[in-house]
């Protein structure tokens, strides 16, 4: 055999070798790439996402689209030539697998997680789309969670309402931790509260709950990584109550990334004329009781999955603005929010088509 043909079989062999080698050597990362975007102003699944009843809404064109971003679940296993590909991929990104999943979190734990947070998104952005509209919200603070095993677990459940702790009134949230950890472990502190089947009971009645009755339970020392303090086991959040129904009607979407843009949507409905001027906008950013708008994950997939199905601009939010811009799509304009009036102003300007004055990112 020649030698040449002999060297070209030979380096033929090793790279066979070498690529099968590659699929069977699993590494510890996972892809995230882009996912489906969803025009919060339109139907999925054959109903309108945004559905309000009880109030006046009002006809609207363009797009207000919210964008996701698909990953890998928690127990797949990428191997060596799936990574190689996916880090020369332009459109697919792969990271740690640690980062998606920290602390050993399975698929099932991640799946609930992320249900819990598109759910308080949902929540939050009625929350600030009526607060922008100057329509009164009625709120209060109650039990979100309670830790199993814990000195709460049995004594307070989720849905009660906490109207005060040791006689304290409870104002928001961050009052429950601050008036429990004034307490050493193994000190007893007493809760004031509306039983969770009270409340349901006095909503539904559509009067105020009347009934409160006081809990004595006696605090642990915390386990975690934080400063050592008095805990009970619960976490607290806060509930609502609309003057009107608001239903968001979308399925198999996890997380709180698409709080701005139902905020808008729900906006748009509520208001006369169109807040896009029938222009392709999408976005994506948390969002805050107060109009707030956070960070999130994955944006440089959620600008490609927009700039695919036609968005010309994208709503980001401040803190993800840098990363944005390092690899912006061609004819997509990134502009930054930091709260939901900073987008009504920016879809002002877009559908005046006065865009000189945006506030985009990478802009100096």
């Amino acid at each position: 055999m020649p030698r040449r043909t002999a060297t070209m079989l030979a380096s033929t062999l090793m790279l066979i070798t070498l690529l099968c080698a590659g699929v069977f050597i699993t590494v510890p990362y996972s892809e995230m790439s882009p996912g489906p975007t969803v025009n919060t102003l339109g139907d999925h699944g054959g109903e309108p996402v945004l559905q309000i009843s009880g109030r006046k809404t009002y006809a609207t064109t363009g797009h207000l689209n919210m964008t996701t971003v698909r990953v890998t679940s928690a127990d797949y296993r990428m191997n060596l030539v799936e990574a190689v590909y996916g880090w020369l991929s332009h459109d697919n990104k792969v990271v740690p697998h640690d980062t998606l999943y920290p602390d050993g979190k399975t698929e099932e734990q991640s799946t609930q997680e992320n249900a819990e947070e598109f759910s308080q998104s949902q929540e939050s952005a009625k929350v600030a789309a009526l607060k922008e509209l100057g329509v009164p919200v009625q709120s209060w603070v109650i039990v979100a969670t309670v830790l199993k095993g814990s000195p709460a677990e049995g004594a307070l459940h989720a849905g009660d309402v906490i109207k005060a702790v040791d006689g304290t009134t409870v104002k928001e949230p961050g009052d429950v931790a601050k008036l429990v950890t004034e307490h050493k472990a193994g000190e007893k502190v007493v809760f004031t509260i509306v039983p969770a089947a009270e409340q349901a009971a006095a909503e539904k009645a559509n009067r105020a709950a009347t009934k409160t009755q006081d809990v004595t339970i006696t605090t642990t020392k915390s386990v975690d990584d934080g400063a050592e303090r008095a805990i009970v086991g619960i976490s607290a959040g806060t509930d609502h109550t609309f003057p009107f129904t608001i239903d968001i009607k979308l399925a198999d979407v996890g997380g709180p990334s698409a709080g701005l843009m139902f905020a808008l949507g729900i906006y748009d409905k509520l208001t006369p004329g169109s807040l896009t001027g029938g222009k392709f906008v999408a976005g994506t950013g948390t969002i805050e009781d107060d109009g707030k708008v956070g960070p999130i994950g994955g944006i440089e997939m959620k600008t490609v999955g927009a700039r695919d199905k036609g968005a010309q601009y994208f709503l980001t939010p401040a803190d993800n603005c840098a990363a944005a811009a390092k690899d912006t799509p061609e004819g997509l304009t990134l502009v930054k929010v930091g709260t939901i009036g900073d987008a009504l102003d920016a879809l002002k300007d877009i559908r005046s088509g006065d865009t000189g004055d945006l506030p985009k990112c990478g802009k100096k």
